[in-house]
């Protein structure tokens, strides 16, 4: 399970919505951070890399 900020956001929903998991972060901001960070918002945190997590 992929740990941010001290959350734990769960590993079968996609990397967008899973970022909704944390306090302050909405469906818009989600999308924000994973186009600044190159993360593809509709994969599965599952199928991250560890350098994508990271």
């Amino acid at each position: 399970m992929a740990r941010i900020a001290g959350i734990n956001i769960p590993d079968n929903k996609h990397a967008e919505i899973s970022l909704t998991y944390i306090y302050g972060i909405g469906r818009q901001t989600a999308r924000d951070l994973c186009e600044q960070t190159g993360v593809s918002p509709g994969l599965k945190v599952h199928d991250l890399s560890e350098e994508e997590l990271d």
